[in-house]
């Protein structure tokens, strides 16, 4: 009975040595919802069919990041019927715009949700104005992940409205082709998923000259709020693809 009980305090004593050293382990280590010092964190800014569809996935492929495209974003978010999207969905339907406050919810959401986002984000379409950029900021702020980079692709609007009658888009990924600057292997398909790829309804040039008149009018306050940060490089984005895109590794630093 004494060597059984003489046993039973020596596993007792076991237990609480391991207990400790566990417990010492886990004090010591970081939470994983720390910052990655060297994760991307930036907006990609640009007029619609300055390339931000064809490079946004190149960076999400590269550096692991989550490409966070505001409006689909927004579509999934009211599908999903998250609270958020029940909220943006009763706005919508009543013909409202969704708040900013909305907006950066969502995006808030994602970052602390949405695994690929611990490595880093790409917002495409998100902030358009300044008081979206300075809610973004202080949401940013708080969570310890502030933007590093805001990159804006600049093209001249008569460059671009040729441009974009010839895009190709895949939908269920926002990926973006072109028929004579960017042409996907097989005619209308997609070169990863072989699905079909569109011709976006709005990609005329009545529906861009409208579009590109509001984008200007919006983003050309943003850009400056940005470069009065630091943080702002623009690249010529009338330049091939693969051009654009070894300007765009640069500003990492990159060759």
């Amino acid at each position: 009975m004494t060597k059984e009980f003489e046993d039973i305090k020596q596993l007792a004593s076991q237990l609480h040595e391991r207990i400790e050293a566990l417990e010492k382990k886990f004090s010591q280590e970081k939470p994983t919802s720390a910052p990655i010092p060297n994760a991307l964190r930036m907006v990609l800014i640009g007029p619609p069919g300055a390339g931000k569809g064809t490079q946004a996935p190149n960076l999400k492929e590269k550096y692991c990041a989550c490409h966070l495209a505001t409006g689909d974003m927004l579509r999934a978010q009211v599908a999903q019927k998250t609270e958020l999207g029940v909220a943006a969905k009763k706005i919508m339907d009543q013909g409202g715009l969704v708040s900013d406050e909305i907006m950066v919810g969502m995006i808030k959401n994602e970052l602390e949700n949405n695994a690929e986002c611990k490595s880093g984000f790409i917002l495409d379409g998100f902030p358009r104005t300044i008081p979206q950029a300075e809610k973004l900021d202080e949401m940013l702020k708080e969570r310890e992940t502030p933007l590093k980079n805001a990159i804006e692709l600049k093209i001249d609007d008569e460059l671009l409205i040729s441009r974009i009658t010839g895009r190709l888009v895949h939908p269920a990924s926002g990926r973006s082709y072109h028929k004579i600057f960017n042409p996907p292997k097989k005619e209308m398909t997609d070169d990863l998923t072989g699905e079909p790829l569109i011709q976006r309804s709005d990609d005329n040039e009545a529906a861009l000259k409208k579009r590109l008149v509001t984008y200007h009018a919006q983003t050309a306050p943003v850009v400056d709020y940005y470069k009065k940060t630091g943080i702002w490089q623009g690249i010529d984005a009338s330049e091939p693809p693969q051009k654009v895109w070894k300007s765009i590794l640069q500003c990492f630093g990159e060759k």
